[in-house]
């Protein structure tokens, strides 16, 4: 689809500044490359706090879908996401070209996509491995975007924790179920391409907001076909929004802030910390024990995601001296 003839708004500076353009090789001491480093540290920082709240709200949407069924809690979760999002950030709409709104189309069916299938997945097999399957698409993802050696050994002991974290048990899940987190996975994939594209192309979490409410419009007939007026008892609702809360508005939005510092394939090996962050959530939240096996798998997908880091860390240090 090609873009309007009048001008698109302009990227939010964050996005549209070189990371690297202002210290130059002369100008820079350690005090200043450390200085340097630390900026591009901080969007990790922002990755892992999402991670945590989106997986801890993975847990409590869990006990809630007795009551409302897997397709109505993704309808309260992206309908009160999108009300929260829209009263706060309350964003424009003019001046945005056909291109802008084809990606908040577009981030807003992949938002909506991947909270259907995983919920749907979560519905049939234990969270962590939920998790553990749906993470396979922002590998997938990191091994095909990056273009650095490192980046794919990463990505690589990544994959080798979650493949452990399966226990060499997905035959034994329910096929349906791990098709849906494989779909999610995909959804994923497609959810971290067009982050980043909005994050560059509406300032602050405006486009999140828009994509938010256009996800939330596709899963609404779904959730009323599924739960009908169970969506309205009061209870259900507060639930509902602590799951809006902790699994859309914080870590999507940390996550599109993010993304305009972060390159995509570092996010996506990222992403591997996730399956670790929802064990431990099952453990704390729905009481599902860890094994000896599992305690390794996170061990190794924690590493590979702190070998990430240090990685990006010595290419900042590089690039500011």
């Amino acid at each position: 689809m090609a873009p309007a003839a009048a001008p698109t708004a302009a990227a939010p500076p964050t996005a549209s500044a070189p990371p690297a353009a202002a210290p130059t090789a002369s100008a820079v001491g350690p005090g200043a490359a450390r200085a340097v480093a630390g900026h591009r540290l901080g969007p990790v920082a922002l990755v892992v706090t999402g991670g945590l709240s989106v997986q801890f709200g993975s847990a409590v949407a869990v006990l809630l879908m007795p009551r409302a069924g897997a397709l109505g809690v993704v309808t309260l979760r992206l309908v009160l996401a999108a009300a929260v999002l829209l009263i706060v950030c309350r964003p424009k709409v003019r001046g945005y070209g056909r291109a802008d709104w084809g990606t908040i189309v577009a981030f807003g069916a992949a938002m909506a996509g991947m909270n259907i299938l995983f919920y749907q997945a979560a519905d049939r097999i234990p969270l962590g491995a939920a998790v553990t399957l749906e993470v396979l698409g922002p590998l997938i993802l990191s091994v095909v975007a990056s273009r650095r050696l490192m980046n794919l050994l990463w990505a690589g002991l990544a994959l080798g924790g979650v493949v452990l974290l399966g226990g060499g048990g997905f035959d034994r899940l329910d096929p349906l179920g791990a098709a849906f987190a494989l779909a999610a996975g995909a959804m994923w994939a497609a959810y971290i391409v067009f982050s980043a594209r909005t994050g560059r192309r509406f300032p602050q979490a405006d486009g999140l907001a828009l994509a938010m409410a256009f996800g939330a419009v596709l899963s609404l007939p779904l959730g009323i076909a599924e739960a009908g007026d169970k969506l309205l008892v009061p209870s259900t609702i507060g639930l509902g929004l602590a799951v809006a809360l902790m699994s859309s508005v914080l870590p999507y939005t940390l996550e599109l802030l993010a993304l305009r510092r972060l390159p995509a394939p570092t996010f996506a090996i990222l992403m591997s910390l996730e399956p670790a962050i929802a064990a431990a959530a099952g453990f704390l939240v729905l009481s599902q024990a860890l094994s000896g096996t599992d305690a390794l798998a996170i061990a190794l997908v924690i590493g590979a995601s702190m070998g990430a880091v240090r990685t990006q860390s010595r290419r900042a240090r590089a690039e500011a001296l």
